[in-house]
């Protein structure tokens, strides 16, 4: 049986956050925040040799570092207000599916931003995501 690679990928994609967000609220139960946050950059940073292709970053336009750098930045606010809810008392158990739903955000923007089209199945599928998220505030 073969596997596309996307599948592949999103295999240990799913493993990995699985696991982190039982991480996070260990971690923040013993330090801040902010300081969980500089340990995932570093967790990051240590990473990096290991996966990065070896194409000079200078070869890219200044738009798509643009894109990424700014992806950087949110992404390190999300992992931070994460950690931030987890350690003003909020349960891993309510804290991580609640913010795992981030993707919807995607699906609501991307036919304006990007012009991909919703089909009706996936609009089922946003909808059950917003009752998850209504059932997990709760």
């Amino acid at each position: 049986m073969h596997l596309a690679p996307w599948l592949l990928f999103t295999g240990v994609a799913l493993a990995c956050f699985g696991i982190v967000g039982l991480l996070q609220k260990l971690s923040t139960d013993l330090v801040s925040a902010e300081s969980a946050l500089v340990w995932l950059i570093v967790g990051f940073l240590l990473l990096e040799p290991l996966v990065y292709s070896g194409r000079s970053m200078f070869q890219y336009s200044g738009r798509s570092v643009a894109f990424v750098f700014l992806a950087g930045v949110l992404n390190a606010l999300g992992s931070w207000a994460v950690l931030a809810a987890m350690k003003s008392g909020g349960k891993a158990s309510v804290v991580v599916p609640l913010t795992a739903v981030y993707p919807m955000v995607v699906c609501l923007v991307a036919p304006i931003v990007l012009q991909e089209h919703i089909t009706s199945m996936q609009g089922v599928g946003i909808a059950c995501g917003l009752g998850a998220i209504f059932l997990l505030a709760r």
